[in-house]
């Protein structure tokens, strides 16, 4: 059993701190912007919960982000409230937030100087997969702290991968992100299509799933988008500030992405229809407004 602090008890952070304790049978404080929040978790998981962010990493052998953006990621760490005034050294510091990989490249920095480690490990598989402890883990960073963190970070995942040094596991979020993004609009087109064809969607489907154009977002989405119902998982508002991640990353290394830039801007038609909380398969939405 390990001594944790989980930052930032979201939609993704509060079933993963959950698991830590309960799956991992570690010592688990949390802390959430909204105290109330952290309250309830720990009056639901039996664990703690402080008012700063270094109150709860104080004395911790690892301490796990889950927040918004690069700004909320500095907010929870190098801030004078931060964690990284508290971490002991020796002490592990694992990021679950998608954020920038200069971010990721920064913290990993500071944190070597004032004696613990840092990993970047953005995380893939959306409420579901945290409900549920089957993410799968990218992370960015050394073999020895990794070795020593991957045990822990099992507890909510299904997959844990290191991806390379410091960065590495947010770039490779970004593929991740680039490739989802290309998916979800090919399969609202051809939903779209389909309907206009006047095909029997959910046959059509139940053909296609099991060849070449099987994915998981046909499995899992399809249903759903045939429906018109875009409250299942990750909102439109965190892929576009995935996405914007991704361009910014883009434009630094020379990487060419049209269709991501395309896929962005229609998202951003989305919001405009009032869909900022709907998940990413309302793209469909889009075309059938």
């Amino acid at each position: 059993m390990a001594s944790v602090a989980f930052l930032g008890l979201g939609v993704m952070g509060y079933p993963m701190a959950g698991h830590l304790k309960n799956k991992g049978g570690h010592d688990v404080t949390v802390y959430n912007r909204t105290t109330a929040k952290a309250e309830k978790w720990a009056a639901e998981h039996g664990g703690a919960f402080a008012r700063t962010p270094a109150e709860a990493a104080e004395g911790k052998d690892f301490v796990f982000t889950c927040v918004g953006n690069d700004d909320d990621l500095r907010s929870v760490t190098i801030d004078p409230t931060g964690c990284f005034q508290s971490m002991k050294k020796g002490a592990i510091y694992i990021d679950n937030t998608t954020a920038s990989a200069e971010v990721a490249r920064e913290l990993a920095e500071k944190a070597a100087a004032r004696g613990f480690a840092a990993l970047d490990a953005p995380v893939s598989g959306g409420q579901a997969g945290a409900e549920n402890g089957a993410l799968t883990v990218m992370v960015g960073g050394d073999q020895q702290t990794f070795d020593k963190a991957k045990p822990v970070i099992e507890a909510y995942a299904k997959m844990v991968g290191l991806m390379g040094p410091a960065g590495a596991g947010q770039l490779t979020k970004m593929v991740n992100q680039i490739a989802i993004a290309g998916l979800v609009q090919g399969l609202a087109e051809g939903l779209h299509f389909g309907r206009k064809a006047g095909l029997d969607l959910e046959r059509v489907i139940e053909v296609i799933a099991k060849g070449a154009a099987g994915s998981w977002q046909m499995e899992n989405r399809h249903k759903t988008m045939i429906s018109g119902k875009y409250d299942f998982g990750f909102a439109v508002d965190w892929m576009r500030k995935d996405l914007g991640i991704c361009l910014e990353e883009a434009d630094r290394n020379g990487a060419r992405l049209p269709v991501t830039a395309l896929v962005d801007q229609f998202y951003k038609e989305v919001q405009q229809m009032g869909g900022k909380r709907w998940d990413t398969s309302s793209l469909l939405a889009r075309l059938e407004r």
